[in-house]
């Protein structure tokens, strides 16, 4: 049966309720035949050729793959698939439209990114404002209702915009990344104390270091764009997978990169304005874990997101464990690891090594899973 290329009446494609493929061509000598029947449920759902190409690589098919049924790659069979649908070849459609270009939506989105800076620095101007002049009970009650209106901002920047998940769960993630932000508020602290035979209460706090993460989040919310944004652009532009994970992995590296150097320079600047203290390279080491974590979770790959958090809070919480339990007769051996970190780095050696080695894992996640065109094609 020969495939009519000319479109149908769009009242009479709207009318058909399902489309049935084509089976009757070239019997059982026909090998996209039976591909077709294995992805029946994705090829009748398509509206382009690119949905089909991501939906076969989401299920193993490659380039490679793709020669056994007669085709130089993905994207060639994706088209012969597409347009052995009746009642869709010949119609212009687009699964993958690139994120919109409304500039009321970027400034939406990237308000609600400012959110969270906003809050910790009206705080911390607040505290420091108020220091001599307001008890400690009403100087503790600005700072908690700071607290929770920078949690409120995150929140709404993170639901809409280039870092949203799409409603996708991300529970574990978010209470591995709260863990992470209250270790940089009290962690080195914390382990100070522990260290010199604590802990004994209260902890000092070092909001330098929290301050450049929360208006990181701006930043962090536009590299997510820009990448989304130039990997759909490769998507389009792409004839073959491997051609289109070569382009993204600079991009992603870029993005990356650029987030680094502009959380760097912030955490810098929260230094000078507020003073010392903190953990600069742990916090930087963090920032990047979280964006990268949240890149894999709005592109589909939470599971890992959340385990690469999981694995620096573990480092973070066995550090002050691992000295608490070296006290106990016999287990010096125990605490050993971390008084020699400590000793050659500093407590601020702790966040760096947990976070950074979190990072590059998830790094090296994200390199394989972002230069997949499924990971795309409703981002």
């Amino acid at each position: 049966m020969e495939v009519h290329s000319s479109p149908r009446a769009p009242e009479i494609a709207r009318a058909a309720p399902s489309r049935k493929l084509s089976t009757g061509r070239r019997g059982p000598a026909d090998p996209v035949k039976t591909l077709m029947h294995r992805h029946r449920e994705l090829c009748e759902r398509a509206v382009d050729p690119l949905e089909i190409a991501a939906g076969l690589e989401a299920h193993g098919v490659t380039d490679r793959t793709a020669a056994r049924y007669r085709h130089r790659d993905v994207f060639s069979l994706a088209e012969e698939l597409f347009a052995r649908v009746p009642g869709i070849a010949g119609e212009s459609g687009g699964a993958f439209p690139a994120p919109a270009r409304d500039i009321e939506t970027r400034a939406a989105w990237s308000l609600r990114a400012l959110l969270p800076g906003a809050a910790c620095l009206a705080t911390l101007v607040a505290l420091r404002l108020t220091e001599g002049a307001l008890g400690d009970e009403a100087r503790l009650a600005i700072g908690s209702g700071g607290g929770l209106l920078a949690l409120i901002g995150l929140a709404l920047a993170l639901r809409t915009g280039p870092l949203s998940t799409g409603g996708r769960s991300t529970g574990a993630a978010d209470m591995y990344g709260c863990w992470l932000l209250g270790y940089v508020l009290y962690g080195n602290a914390l382990l100070d104390q522990v260290l010199s035979g604590g802990p004994e209460g209260p902890w000092a706090i070092t909001p330098a270091p929290l301050l450049g993460l929360a208006v990181a989040v701006a930043p962090a919310a536009w590299c997510a764009h820009l990448f989304s944004v130039h990997a759909h652009r490769k998507l389009h532009g792409s004839r073959a997978l491997e051609e289109f994970a070569a382009g993204v992995r600079p991009l992603l590296f870029g993005a990356v990169a650029f987030f680094l150097v502009v959380l760097t320079g912030l955490l810098y600047l929260a230094g000078l304005g507020i003073g010392g203290g903190g953990a600069p390279v742990g916090a930087a080491a963090l920032g990047v874990l979280l964006l990268l974590a949240r890149l894999l979770a709005v592109h589909g790959f939470p599971e890992p997101a959340a385990t690469g958090l999981a694995a620096a809070c573990a480092v973070e919480a066995a550090a002050p464990a691992l000295i608490l339990a070296g006290r106990l007769p016999g287990l010096d051996a125990v605490a050993r690891p971390v008084d020699v970190l400590v000793e050659a780095a500093g407590t601020g050696a702790v966040p760096a090594v947990a976070c950074g080695a979190a990072a590059l894992g998830l790094l090296t996640t994200a390199t394989v899973a972002l230069s997949r065109a499924s990971a795309h094609t409703a981002a």
